[in-house]
């Protein structure tokens, strides 16, 4: 059923000396969707049991420029910490897949309409005629089965990416929280991804969720 492998041939590696200590980056192109994605993993995988993993998917805006809008660079950062102080660990990065999957293009005129309608992150994509979520883990499973990655505790306030990871022959030994704190210009973007995506965000409370227009 799962017969997709990434070829050794469109795989490099290298060590990536950070921050945070030394990861091995991993960069390869899937068989299936032809992205390169890259891969950071931290520490010994030993039996491929239970190993941390974060799957992440791409946004420009959030993770290389620091936009407020979103949590996406957050969960980024504290991802990395999560594996680091565990000392073992997977990162997985997913090109193609911002805005969930829309495009930088599609996704800029999403925020555009949010700003001038007062939509949420789930009507102002539906308004222009896109899908709320077009992302695939495939690519995903793909690499961890290339690991010897046999069950994840998967670090993910999304439910909808544990089952898609199962889907995918990946069993999801427990998924672990990874929660930011809210802020005056994304609390409306969390607020819609709790209330209408199902995402898992206990923290959010009764927080106003009038829609940020700055």
């Amino acid at each position: 059923m799962y017969e997709q492998t990434i070829d050794p041939a469109d795989v490099a590696e290298s060590e990536l000396a950070t921050h945070r200590g030394m990861f091995r980056a991993l960069a390869f192109r899937d068989p299936v969707d032809r992205q390169e994605h890259l891969a950071l993993t931290f520490g010994a995988l030993g039996d491929g049991e239970d190993v941390l993993v974060r799957l992440h998917s791409e946004c420009v805006t959030g993770d290389a420029l620091g936009a407020l809008r979103c949590e996406c660079g957050d969960q980024l950062n504290a991802a990395l910490d999560a594996i680091v102080e565990r000392g073992q660990g997977v990162l997985v990065y997913l090109r193609g897949h911002e805005g969930r999957g829309i495009g930088l293009l599609e996704k800029v005129r999403t925020l555009a309409v949010q700003d001038g309608e007062g939509l949420d992150t789930v009507d102002s994509a539906t308004a222009l005629g896109l899908p709320v979520d077009a992302r695939s883990y495939g690519a995903a499973a793909r690499l961890l089965r290339h690991l010897a990655v046999r069950s994840v505790r998967l670090l993910s306030n999304n439910p909808a990416k544990g089952r898609a990871l199962e889907d995918h022959g990946i069993k999801v030994a427990a998924r672990v929280p990874l929660l930011s704190a809210p802020r005056e210009e994304n609390i409306a973007y969390l607020t819609a991804k709790r209330d209408r995506m199902g995402h898992d965000l206990p923290h959010l409370g009764g927080a106003d969720t009038e829609p940020h227009r700055g």
